[in-house]
């Protein structure tokens, strides 16, 4: 083991969430979060996408609001695929609180995002953008 390198340790079966430390988040993406509140964001996403979901069939889909979320993340911090938007996800505290996922909820999955791009018309897509 060459120096200032930690041997190899076992992860623990047990994780105590309470315990594990969180920063203050990101000012840019906590700004964005309260915009997007105080503009009805999730209620005016869920309203033009709610033609392209079906009744609860299946799988729970990812909500219209929080794909539209991670598709912000990839613009902003320059991700230009669904598998990075994942990874990205998955990986960073401030993303999951800009979204709304605790640290014990798994993440989506990049299929699960594709599969949410292929459900809602570009034409919607742009709209929302806009």
């Amino acid at each position: 083991m060459a120096m200032g390198q930690r041997g190899e340790r076992q992860r623990p079966i047990w994780l105590d969430l309470d315990g594990v430390s969180k920063g203050p988040g990101h000012p840019f993406y906590e700004a964005l979060n309260r915009l997007l509140r105080q503009q009805g964001f999730d209620a005016f996403v869920e309203a033009q996408c709610r033609p392209f979901y079906a009744p609860r069939r299946g799988r729970p889909s990812l909500p219209p609001a929080i794909y539209f979320r991670l598709l912000l993340i990839g613009y902003f911090e320059g991700i230009d695929s669904e598998r990075g938007i994942a990874w990205r996800l998955a990986d960073s505290l401030t993303l999951r609180e800009f979204i709304g996922y605790e640290l014990s909820e798994k993440t989506p999955d990049h299929s699960t995002i594709s599969r949410n791009r292929r459900l809602i018309p570009v034409e919607v897509h742009q709209e929302l953008f806009a």
